[in-house]
């Protein structure tokens, strides 16, 4: 991979928020058929940090993502992109600010297939009527390796070729946060290991900011930070992980789950 110099995001390398929520709570359906997905979680998603959230399923780890992401609507409190609220916004602002202030990677790597890498890439810049900074862009796919792939297209790509694109495209918008949702469910664990290497070089090399929603802890040892959740709450952080120490951690959880 190449090295990319440091410092060319001046201002990811803050101390301030990405995005942060505040008393968070999601509800669906009411009555005895009533879920609670999300209750009154409050996290803050530091600039140039990589965080990875982990839960067992229907911990509501991925329903805060998307509330996070402005993907889906919160039923109490807050969340914010920077300084933006996000539940003041009308549908039209708020499509503009997914565009402009985030990125994102599915599982699914949602590529064209009649759009080269290079389209792909640049296609959310396209139809926002916004043309790429070059020098950026070149950065950009220097660090995820592609300068050799752009003309191809996705039929012609390994599955982490077409990832390491969905990465690209993510990044190329220089977007203040990208939300990514199991975004090596689809790999093999080599090319998975490529993409979450990528995803922690634009962090440390190009001040990304990055949350990643994982039920892998393999995945999650790439990040700076795990947060859990259990219940649709936060339960517990841990920093500079490892596999082991987010899978010692997961089985407290279980444990705790058993006994109770």
């Amino acid at each position: 991979m190449t090295t990319m110099p440091l410092g060319v995001k001046t201002t990811a390398h803050s101390t301030g928020a990405a995005a942060r929520a505040t008393d968070l709570s999601k509800v669906y359906g009411e009555g005895e058929t009533q879920v609670i997905a999300l209750d009154s979680v409050s996290v803050e998603f530091r600039q140039a940090e990589f965080t990875a959230i982990m839960g067992p399923s229907g911990s509501g780890k991925s329903t805060l993502m998307h509330c996070m992401a402005g993907l889906d609507t919160i039923s109490s409190g807050s969340a914010r992109i920077g300084d933006v609220e996000l539940t003041t916004l009308k549908d039209k602002k708020l499509t503009q600010l997914r565009r402009d202030k985030i990125g994102f990677i599915f599982q699914a790597f949602n590529l064209l297939p009649t759009l080269n890498a290079l389209e792909n890439i640049t296609l959310p810049m396209d139809i926002a009527g916004r043309k790429a900074d070059q020098a950026w862009l070149d950065q950009v796919v220097a660090t995820v390796g592609l300068a050799g792939r752009l003309k191809h297209r996705p039929n012609q790509l390994s599955g982490g070729q077409q990832q390491r694109v969905a990465v690209a495209r993510a990044l190329a918008g220089q977007p203040e946060i990208i939300f990514a949702d199991e975004p090596t469910g689809n790999l093999d664990s080599r090319s998975g290991a490529e993409v979450l290497g990528f995803l922690r070089n634009s962090v440390r090399e190009l001040g990304q900011t990055i949350v990643m929603v994982t039920h892998d802890p393999v995945a999650a040892s790439y990040s700076d930070r795990v947060v859990f959740l259990a219940d649709g709450r936060i339960v517990d952080e841990l920093r500079s992980p490892t596999a082991d120490s987010v899978l010692d951690r997961m089985k407290r959880f279980d444990a705790k789950g058993r006994t109770s």
